[in-house]
């Protein structure tokens, strides 16, 4: 019994010391019994430039890392329950796509307010 106490302990400690170590380079370790899908998307926003999102499917988990022309790093967005497309949630931003389109809101601004971004897939 104390065997197994120690391995359960030391495999512990491993875990925590895995996790640390991600925490501490910004990785982050997804698993999911189905296939994980990575999709990258060029989009044209017209006067707001171009953005390349990646999108990440790893069910339970669906990301969308959306480089915000305001941050200086990628923003990594979350989905969130959506009546139609696919919707994510970041801080104050929410990402929206449906179709070839997506748009970025920025949640301060208002629940009526125009996007801050209006975006269509390059083609």
């Amino acid at each position: 019994m104390k065997i197994v106490a120690i391995a359960v302990a030391v495999s512990a400690i491993c875990l925590v010391a895995q996790s640390a170590a991600a925490i501490e380079n910004g990785t982050v370790q997804l698993q999911s019994k189905g296939k994980i899908e990575r999709k990258r998307v060029a989009y044209d926003c017209g006067s707001g430039g171009r953005l390349a999102v990646t999108y990440v499917n790893a069910d339970p988990n669906f990301l969308a890392i959306v480089p915000l022309p305001d941050q200086p790093q990628p923003t990594v967005f979350v989905s969130v329950l959506s009546g139609s497309g696919a919707r994510y949630a970041a801080g104050k931003y929410v990402w929206w796509t449906n179709g070839n389109s997506a748009s970025l809101y920025d949640t301060t601004m208002g629940d009526n307010a125009a996007p801050t971004l209006a975006c269509n897939a390059a083609k």
